[in-house]
């Protein structure tokens, strides 16, 4: 389980949220930034030109902050920026009922993109994921997401052999039947997650739970998927 260090440098940690923002999501102003880290507009300021000066940034024709050519690569869809506002309310409630951190990710090609996290309050819990990229195969909200598209597209996505698509395929095939992905310690041991789709066009969206694999019960799995269809419907409705 990957936990924020003992001795993070904060400086550190702001810049890089900010370039997962701005690649993610798009353009920033000052106001903005300063607002999503919680500082001044001062130091949001100087947090900016030091992306832009090592091109991790660089400013728009309107004096917004946008995605430098380090950062440039297939793009996130526009409408990420709005799923994540409709989203956020929602996942603070669900990480209430349930305890545990709720994500928010998009899915671009094959990977799952972390746009927002809810942590809960427990001493032992799974840090934020803002920023974080996961193989969409084994992520549980990338696999939900995955498991809603035609099989086909699947398996071009998949072409080159690095992953079995067939055994993939059949994963997906659960998946659909089921309404959720479970992602028990695929990408970081010590950590389960469930995830589901956000059932809209507008963007490759999906929802999960995500909690040290110690407190994982199996009996629990229903309960969990029903909280999210439910906030996952209501993200939906939202946009």
């Amino acid at each position: 389980m990957q936990n924020k260090p003992t001795y993070g440098i904060q400086s550190v940690d702001h810049a890089l949220r900010l370039a997962a923002v701005l690649q993610q999501e798009g353009p920033l102003r000052v106001s903005d930034a300063a607002e999503r880290l919680g500082v001044a507009r001062s130091t949001a300021h100087r947090l900016l030109a030091m992306l832009v000066y090592r091109d991790f940034a660089e400013q728009d024709e309107d004096r917004r902050y946008v995605a430098g050519p380090v950062l440039r690569r297939p793009a996130a869809p526009e409408p990420v920026a709005d799923l994540r506002r409709a989203a956020v309310p929602h996942l603070q409630e669900l990480t209430e009922r349930t305890a545990e951190t709720t994500n928010l990710l998009v899915v671009v090609d094959d990977e799952a993109r972390f746009v927002a996290s809810v942590e809960c309050e427990q001493v032992l819990r799974v840090g934020d994921r803002g920023g974080r990229v996961l193989p969409a195969h084994l992520a549980s909200g990338g696999r939900a997401v995955l498991a809603t598209r035609d099989e086909a597209e699947v398996r071009a996505l998949y072409d080159d052999g690095a992953v079995d698509a067939e055994a993939l395929l059949r994963d997906l095939r659960r998946t659909r039947r089921q309404g959720f992905a479970l992602n028990d310690q695929r990408t970081e041991t010590g950590v389960t997650a469930i995830g589901a789709a956000v059932p809209t066009t507008a963007v490759a969206g999906a929802i999960s739970i995500s909690m040290p694999t110690a407190r994982y019960r199996r009996a629990r799995l229903p309960e969990w998927a029903g909280l999210l269809a439910d906030t996952a419907r209501r993200i939906a409705r939202d946009l």
